[in-house]
């Protein structure tokens, strides 16, 4: 297919895996490079705890935790670490068999089908709490990552809500990003570019793909039907944004080097949907479509 770098998602092997030693990042990288693959990007499952988060007791152990990691990605030459400031609750979705063209299968998500149930304690922190808890990670360990030449990609609020169950989220509009760059005003603390997430805040993607420029330091390619309350996952060609725009503004304002990959797809037939969103048919199509759209902009 013409891939040459992998990303690494613990959930999409499944894996629940958050904590990595040295050696454990080595045997992966060794697995990769054995199939010609540089490994590129480790994302979603990093030590990032909700002590951190949420700035409880004992983050600065955590934080130490993490800057070791991110030192091992520096030794290794791992380029990026993508991690989200999702507290209490994480990545939400209320259906994951949502029927799409063809007969493949989709994910989606309703506010509506998440209310009740028992409060979630980290409900009681209120936004700012969670912005200076952020603010404080960050002063910590951009400069490591520096020195490491490790690259940090903050993912946004997925869905992009004021909250979800009650607990605040701050990674949820071009605005709130905008504050969080200029905490530390360092190419290594940048965004993770997720399209469907940005589109779900109602942003205008290529000109927001402009808006942050070299602060993108990696791209998840996918498209949403709807907003923030409720939306359904859709194909890479068939959603409501101009993907082509959205590939040429990549191409004019962000570095060559920055990795991209698909993010979720579709269920296709045989694939028995037991991890929504990450099965194989559906990546390969949409690897061939996003291959497509670069020529026709290179």
């Amino acid at each position: 297919m013409g891939v040459t770098e992998a990303v690494i998602h613990p959930l999409e092997i499944g894996d629940d895996k958050t904590n990595w030693t040295y050696d454990e990042l080595r045997q992966l990288q060794n697995w990769l490079e054995a199939d010609g693959l540089q490994f590129s990007v480790l994302e979603g499952s990093v030590p990032l705890t909700d002590r951190i988060r949420l700035g409880l007791e004992g983050r600065d152990d955590d934080i130490e935790d993490f800057k070791t990691f991110i030192r091992n990605c520096g030794d290794l030459g791992i380029p990026v670490v993508c991690y989200d400031w999702m507290a209490g609750v994480r990545w939400a979705r209320t259906g994951a068999h949502i029927e799409s063209r063809g007969g493949s299968l989709v994910t989606g998500f309703d506010n509506a089908k998440i209310q009740g149930g028992p409060p979630v304690e980290a409900a009681e922190k209120s936004h700012e709490e969670i912005f200076d808890a952020l603010a404080y990670f960050l002063e910590e360990v951009v400069p490591v990552a520096e020195e490491s030449g490790v690259k940090l990609g903050l993912h946004p609020d997925d869905p992009p809500r004021e909250t979800v169950r009650g607990v605040p989220r701050i990674a949820n509009s071009v605005e709130n990003y905008d504050r969080i760059l200029d905490v530390v005003d360092s190419e290594h603390n940048g965004v993770t570019f997720c399209q469907g997430n940005f589109a779900a805040m109602g942003a205008d993607i290529p000109e927001t793909i402009e808006h942050f420029g070299d602060r993108i330091n990696f791209i998840h390619f996918r498209d949403i039907e709807g907003d923030e309350d409720e939306f359904v996952e859709t194909w890479h060609d068939d959603g409501p944004t101009d993907m082509h725009a959205a590939m040429a503004a990549y191409e004019e304002f962000v570095d060559d080097d920055v990795p991209m990959r698909p993010d979720h797809v579709p269920t296709m037939a045989d694939e028995d949907n037991s991890n929504p969103g990450y099965h194989t048919k559906g990546r390969l199509f949409a690897i061939g479509y996003m291959r497509g759209l670069l020529d026709s902009v290179e």
